[in-house]
């Protein structure tokens, strides 16, 4: 029988590495090279959901890194979260720069940015706050932790280190029950999620103690980052294009939708109450419903103060010139 003595030189002095196996390390040098070693950089997933903000990733969901997100998501292999923060904070410097370049923010620790002619306003001053898209209770019980949490806890840790202030700000919440994302479509993960997070009373004055990072372990379809920077818009008052009705379909953009019938509970009854809606065609030539819940925008705003990290995303997000 296992064990507390077990469990504890397990996380002293590991079993194998979370990436290859290999014994007697919690990541060997070249699987910690596969999740470090290259530069940040930014991701689209195709379809590119409307309102997903700036995303840049640390690494390629595939073998060793896929390895090491699931060792320490589902094997619960806690050790993991420090290697897996320390990439995740080269991917929130990187998203920063980008920031601090088109919309004219100050990286936190850093010389100030001039913005550049027509810019917005810059981001707020003041340290940068790391939001982590929040799991469902039942995997959080099921896991018996929050993978994204305790991965933003220790990016958090390893900006501060390296001269950036940060601090992780856990205000997003689940409002309703979503279904199961395994299986769904990118549109469907859409209709899954839309309307699902909010910010709870409180969370708004917390957000503008300075730049916003919305932050996940990894990005497939980005629907889960898109419904958060919804949420986190309509808890600051809205954000760039918000309000908008007009579609706009890039780079194989999709909108956000629902078919409108009884059996999909997307929104409640307070989001219907203050949504616009119109009925527009998606790329399969379908008709859909678009309803503009609080906080979504119908374009990828380029100049939203609000940008995305993450771990690791798919292999064809990489692929981002696309025109």
């Amino acid at each position: 029988m296992r064990g507390w003595w077990q469990d504890l030189t397990d996380l002293v002095l590991p079993g194998e590495c979370g990436g290859c196996g290999r014994t007697r390390t919690v990541l060997c040098p070249e699987c910690r090279a596969a999740l470090t070693g290259a530069v940040p950089c930014r991701v689209r997933p195709v379809p590119e959901p409307p309102g997903l903000p700036v995303v840049h990733a640390a690494a390629r969901y595939a073998d060793e890194v896929r390895a090491v997100l699931l060792a320490h998501k589902e094997r619960g292999a806690l050790a993991l979260a420090g290697p897996l923060g320390v990439a995740l904070a080269e991917a929130v410097r990187t998203g920063l720069r980008e920031c601090r370049t088109t919309v004219g923010c100050a990286v936190p620790g850093r010389t100030p940015a001039v913005a550049p002619a027509g810019a917005r306003p810059g981001c707020p001053s003041g340290p940068v706050l790391l939001v982590p898209v929040p799991s469902g209770r039942a995997a959080v019980r099921a896991r018996g932790h929050d993978p994204a949490r305790r991965i933003a806890l220790a990016a958090s840790a390893e900006l501060r280190r390296t001269g950036t202030p940060a601090r992780v700000l856990a205000v997003l919440r689940q409002r309703r029950v979503v279904a199961d994302q395994s299986g769904l479509t990118s549109r469907q993960r859409l209709e899954n999620l839309a309307g699902a997070l909010h910010v709870p009373r409180g969370g708004a004055g917390l957000l503008a103690g300075g730049p916003v990072v919305l932050v996940d372990d990894l990005m497939t379809t980005g629907a889960s980052l898109t419904e958060a920077a919804r949420a986190v818009r309509a808890a600051v008052g809205g954000g760039p294009g918000v309000g908008l009705s007009r579609p706009v379909v890039r780079g194989g953009a999709i909108p956000a939708v629902s078919r409108g019938d009884s059996g999909t509970a997307v929104y409640d009854r307070s989001d219907r109450e203050r949504s616009g809606e119109r009925t527009t065609g998606s790329i399969e030539g379908d008709v859909y419903k678009v309803r503009t819940t609080p906080g979504m925008v119908t374009a990828n705003d380029v100049g939203d103060p609000i940008c995305a990290a993450v771990v690791a995303a798919t292999l064809d997000s990489f692929e981002i010139n696309r025109n």
